[in-house]
């Protein structure tokens, strides 16, 4: 199965309907991951044949949980997931990707170039520096454990905003560490095509 095929097959079994604009700009967006990474090191995942299910697939998992979502920030967001195949999926979702190392929020700004991204924000620099711009949903791919990935971004959601935090195995520890002033909305166990690992969404909101 070529890439093409791949993301076929996994969309489908997501139920995710893309345009074929949409699922071009998917595998466009693998093509410059896989060109710059060997300059950049923006994944550890050198092997392009995991690259639709481990990057692209793993990323559209968030879409569900945005579906009433506005405005978006992904923190440390790297290579630009789950950040940039979201905002392939839903270009009314007004995103920003935020990351504190230069060569990637370079590789960052280049991509939403090439992509034509127009709902897409780079910002650089560390994410407790960020006070210019509140936002409905602070998602975040390893960024960190629950509580400090609570203490460093709470400043960044609005009124009603909310955390959508991916992990891989169920995170027992980080869930008992989280502060009383936070809710656990709920953790869903992840389905991802054509990935064999376990992948968790943890979604909170401050206490109101």
């Amino acid at each position: 199965m070529d890439n093409k095929q791949k993301l076929q097959q996994g969309l489908q079994e997501m139920g995710l309907n893309l345009t074929t604009a949409q699922q071009l700009l998917l595998l466009e967006y693998v093509a410059l991951l896989k060109k710059w990474n060997k300059t950049y090191n923006l994944t550890a995942l050198r092997d392009e044949n995991t690259m639709i299910s481990h990057h692209i697939l793993d990323s559209l998992t968030l879409l569900r949980y945005v579906e009433k979502a506005e405005t978006l920030m992904d923190v440390g967001s790297g290579g630009g997931m789950p950040g940039i195949p979201t905002a392939i999926c839903r270009p009314d979702l007004q995103i920003t990707l935020l990351d504190s190392n230069t060569k990637k929020t370079t590789f960052l700004q280049q991509a939403v170039i090439e992509l034509g991204l127009n709902n897409v924000t780079v910002a650089s620099g560390r994410v407790e520096a960020m006070h210019d711009k509140k936002v409905d949903v602070v998602t975040s791919r390893a960024f960190a454990e629950l509580a400090d990935f609570i203490s460093l971004t709470k400043h960044l959601l609005n009124e009603k905003g909310y955390w959508a935090a991916m992990k891989g195995v169920y995170p027992y520890e980080e869930l008992a560490h989280v502060p009383e002033s936070v809710e656990v909305v709920k953790v869903e166990k992840l389905n991802v095509p054509l990935l064999k690992a376990d992948r968790h969404m943890v979604v909170m909101q401050p206490v109101r």
